[in-house]
């Protein structure tokens, strides 16, 4: 299953969305669903997609404008506190996803064979230690909370794209659509043939 967000922050488009509704299934059966940007809407709409689904592999799509790659996310943490506001006007500062929950949790995709699988195809790409404090960590944090406590089997994680190039901003970097929407499929296909991540380094210095 893979998600993307309804636009947000003035942008009149998503290419998490827009991204995920372009990705074209390569041996494996494929849900996809646009969540809102809400932190009060989203967690409970994945929610119900997995227990109406059941899927195997769940990938929750983000936008990260300024990014200049494909960024899997590696850790979610337990932090809502919001820059802005969300799309019903909800602006957190300062709570918890999940109340007495764990600080974080880590993804359970091969987030370091996934990104080599992405280089290798020319895409540019990097895992990320920091999915940010918005609604893209509340609902990737979320999710690692419901496969923790309900679907320990279930393969789950996060991922961040950059603009869109008809998104307009031109002093921030960008990738085509169709270039995120083969990033994507090539992290399920890999998530679906990897059971033991790379053990090589995606460590930074900051």
């Amino acid at each position: 299953m893979l998600t993307g967000f309804e636009p947000f922050g003035g942008d009149r488009t998503n290419p998490s969305w827009d991204a995920v509704s372009r990705v074209v299934p390569t041996g494996y059966e494929l849900v996809t669903a646009e969540l809102p940007c809400s932190f009060a809407e989203s967690a409970p709409a994945l929610r119900a997609l997995v227990a109406e689904h059941r899927p195997d592999v769940v990938v929750c799509v983000g936008q990260a404008g300024g990014r200049a790659a494909i960024t899997p996310e590696r850790v979610a943490i337990n932090l809502d506190d919001a820059r802005i506001a969300d799309n019903t006007g909800a602006q957190p500062i300062d709570e918890p996803v999940v109340l007495d929950g764990p600080a974080a949790y880590f993804t359970t995709l091969p987030v370091k064979a996934c990104v080599a699988a992405l280089l290798e195809a020319g895409i540019p790409a990097a895992v990320s230690h920091t999915a940010g404090t918005f609604v893209c960590n509340h609902v990737f944090y979320a999710l690692m909370h419901l496969v923790a406590t309900e679907h320990p089997h279930l393969r789950a994680g996060f991922v961040h794209v950059p603009y869109a190039p008809e998104q307009g901003h031109a002093d921030a970097p960008s990738l085509p659509i169709d270039t995120v929407a083969e990033a994507l499929n090539l992290i399920i296909t890999t998530t679906l043939t990897t059971a033991t991540d790379l053990p090589t380094t995606a460590g930074t210095l900051h």
